[in-house]
């Protein structure tokens, strides 16, 4: 899946960060905490959960569409491109 050692690690510690803040979430509900507290724990959450989605699916692109397609044309490739862009801006 990640292409390269960086890539990985990259998503990697994008995990890690993420096991913090379910981590975070789960003490925040045992300790009762305001509703409003959980919920913007929540929220940073499925935020991180998204841009770890769309840096798998660019990374997907890239590789197996972008890099690997010699015989695409131009006009292709820019709609490859075009859509790793709306995810990056749409999906947050």
């Amino acid at each position: 899946m990640a292409h390269t050692v960086q890539e990985r690690r990259k998503l990697l510690a994008r995990v890690n960060r993420l096991q913090g803040q379910l981590e975070s979430i789960r003490v925040a509900i045992e300790e009762e905490k305001e509703c409003a507290t959980v919920l913007q724990q929540i929220a940073a959450c499925r935020g991180a959960i998204n841009s770890l989605l769309v840096e798998i699916i660019d990374g997907e692109i890239r590789f197996h569409v972008l890099s690997k397609n010699s015989k695409m044309d131009s006009r292709e490739a820019r709609a490859a491109e075009n859509l790793v862009e709306i995810l990056h801006r749409y999906i947050k």
